[in-house]
């Protein structure tokens, strides 16, 4: 009898671990199907293959300029080939409020160490379809910018090894300095080694309630690392996603595989719904962007003549009207007494 008991004891317990295992498990599915649906990919702001009618035909979301070459396994931005330019931009205004960008992108060529150049570059900027000299987009861009940069033109490095990945949020007033590779306007970034690798290199911007992250994945591991974190960042709806390279005396090829951008859906506390204000200039708070001042300052001035502009205007109306009032019981009074 006891081992009878002790054997319906022990399947008690075996089946008691066994149902706690079940209840584990729905409540583990359960919390991945809801992290799921808190991320919509929005089609209108991706790129994927095969690539249909990019920069083809006029259905197409995504436009070409430069050198860049569509095949259907990926987005060539630049040969390698010295001295050259190529972008794809997307044709729709993006108006997201919380988003995350994952990029699968491929650098690779015949330079060996540091005889490659020069690096690409992700936007999200008010312009797009400009070129420049800036991973082969425009300078003193307004918006937000996150570099490759494979080449060091600065011949001192201080505890940096390249490649190099940092990103840059400027409202027009900043230039992107190549001669110390963007050191002196960047937000931070991180030492990523992802030339002539045999596995996929991605890395995801992400911005979240006015947090701006940046994490690679460039190991063949599936794990992300972190790279950039800055809050603060207030970054204006409506601008553009875009992708660009650039070769110099030195070269890369330059491939994007895709970019996938996500919609992320937040929940904020009444206080940060009423913190979190549209923007119509990107800043980053406690970072004085050069113009800003002069910006604040000329919107004061604007805005003191119009508080002295309509007081003039209120004082001379009330005036008027204490005239006519006046004038009129002075008629009256006039009557009334003869």
């Amino acid at each position: 009898m006891a081992a009878v008991g002790e054997r319906s004891v022990g399947m008690s317990c075996r089946s008691g671990r066994l149902w706690s295992r079940v209840v584990l498990l729905a409540v583990w599915m359960c919390s991945t199907a809801a992290d799921q649906t808190e991320e919509y990919l929005k089609r209108e702001h991706s790129l994927s293959k095969p690539y249909q009618g990019v920069g083809s035909s006029s259905s197409s979301l995504w436009d070409l300029m430069g050198s860049v070459l569509v095949t259907p396994q990926y987005v060539r931005l630049t040969p390698d080939l010295q001295s050259t330019q190529g972008a794809v931009w997307n044709r729709m205004p993006c108006y997201l409020r919380d988003w995350e960008l994952q990029v699968h992108f491929k650098v690779h060529g015949q330079g060996k160490k540091n005889l490659n150049g020069d690096g690409f570059a992700i936007w999200f900027t008010k312009d797009r379809m400009q070129a420049g000299s800036v991973f082969g987009s425009k300078n003193n861009f307004v918006g937000l910018g996150v570099f490759v940069d494979t080449y060091p033109n600065e011949e001192k490095q201080h505890e940096r090894i390249f490649p190099y990945v940092s990103a840059m949020v400027s409202n027009g007033s900043l230039s992107y300095d190549h001669t110390r590779d963007g050191r002196s306007t960047e937000l931070g970034g991180c030492t990523a080694m992802v030339r002539n690798l045999n596995h996929d290199t991605f890395f995801v911007i992400r911005y979240v309630k006015r947090r701006l992250t940046i994490m690679i994945d460039i190991d063949g591991k599936q794990e992300w690392k972190d790279c950039l974190d800055v809050a603060g960042v207030r970054l204006p709806r409506g601008y553009y996603f875009g992708a660009s390279a650039a070769t110099g005396d030195l070269s890369d090829n330059h491939d994007i595989i895709s970019l996938k951008l996500y919609q992320l859906t937040v929940e904020r506390t009444p206080a940060e719904e009423k913190m979190d204000k549209e923007v119509f200039i990107p800043s980053v708070d406690n970072m004085k962007l050069p113009g800003m001042d002069d910006h604040e300052e000329s919107m004061s001035g604007f805005a003191l003549f119009l508080i002295i502009f309509f007081s003039l205007i209120g004082m001379i109306f009330v005036g008027v009207i204490l005239l006519i009032v006046y004038n009129k019981w002075h008629e009256s009074s006039r009557k009334h007494f003869y």
